[in-house]
């Protein structure tokens, strides 16, 4: 199969890319390469694939629409997973503009791009932010998502109904993927894991949000992929049960889907850094400090509908996937 997957020098879309290409796929790669993070490491994860002669890279930002078009005419992709987006809920409070150039912009011409090309199915990375007042555990996609706390949980929100609209008018099939609070080797320095991993082997002491008390459905990059895989080979349908009177907020007439992808075992903060911890063998100098102005208290993702519609859970725990990373990141900065 033909996929193109933008963000393809990111954390998620280089391992999905690997993925993909190990089991036979034809990859057109798609990442603008811009330095919210140091672009090293993009090229980095970018060299692991980048020389498969089943994979084509193009460094275009999905905001330039001439650029974005050249190249679905080029590759003709079947299907699309779009993983490019401004990421970070704390960066969205500084720069929000960011956020509607790549994250609305863009994915509006990602939208036109695969109705002039008649993919067969886009699936497009959304986030377990949308949830953001709701406080009933577990989230799931049947709750109403009407009250983000950044405005990057709101262009998330977004790409959901403007997909939706293109699945209603135009017969596309799409998937919103609410991805919770991924980790792994090869993370984005700016998460918590990384930034935890740097300063407790360099001695310094780490903020703590909450006092260590919030709760996270931490989520090993390895069960995030196989869900998008899972999701891509199954394109969205429409579900024949749906009623305007009572309208389902995670399924529709239209061929669209919403999915949560989690562990579905939401973790205590100050457990996550004791099991960190553990794995370095050094113990962290904590600062605790109140929770930070956009972010959500607890996240807990409902996966029914994953495992009724796909067969597939997350099952990675927090001791298994901590190890790997601290491996990684140990191995990794030997290496510079």
């Amino acid at each position: 199969m033909k996929i193109l997957v933008t963000g393809s020098a990111g954390f998620i879309g280089s391992a999905l890319s690997l993925r993909l290409l190990e089991r036979g796929d034809q990859v057109i790669g798609v990442d603008n390469h811009n330095d919210y993070y140091d672009p090293s490491l993009k090229e980095n994860r970018l060299s692991r694939h980048i020389d498969n002669i089943n994979y084509s890279h193009n460094r275009l930002d999905i905001s330039d629409f001439e650029k974005l078009e050249d190249c679905f005419s080029k590759h003709q992709p079947e299907r699309v997973v779009n993983l490019a987006a401004q990421a970070g809920v704390r960066y969205s409070i500084e720069n929000p503009q960011a956020y509607i150039e790549s994250n609305i912009v863009g994915f509006g011409n990602i939208l036109e791009c695969c109705r002039h090309f008649e993919v067969e199915h886009l699936v497009y990375a959304s986030s377990s932010s949308v949830y953001g007042a709701n406080t009933k555990m577990p989230f799931s996609v049947h709750n109403n998502v009407d009250h983000p706390l950044s405005l990057y949980a709101a262009s998330k929100k977004s790409n959901e109904l403007m997909a939706h609209t293109y699945s209603h008018l135009y017969n596309l099939p799409t998937t919103g993927l609410r991805f919770f609070t991924v980790y792994g080797p090869w993370g984005r320095p700016d998460m918590a894991l990384f930034l935890f991993t740097r300063k407790i082997l360099a001695g310094e002491p780490i903020d703590v949000f909450n006092f260590g008390k919030h709760r996270r459905d931490f989520t090993f990059i390895d069960d995030i992929v196989e869900g998008i895989i899972r999701t891509v080979d199954q394109p969205a349908e429409s579900n024949p049960c749906w009623s305007g009177d009572n309208p389902d907020p995670g399924t529709s007439k239209a061929p669209w889907k919403i999915y949560n992808i989690g562990n579905n075992k939401p973790v205590e903060l100050a457990d996550y850094i004791d099991v960190l911890e553990n794995s370095l063998g050094k113990k962290a100098k904590k600062n605790l400090v109140p929770l930070q102005p956009g972010d959500v208290p607890d996240t807990f993702a409902d996966v029914e509908d994953l495992i009724k519609d796909t067969g597939y859970k997350p099952t990675t725990t927090i001791e298994e996937g901590i190890k790997k990373f601290v491996e990684w990141y140990l191995e990794y900065h030997k290496a510079e």
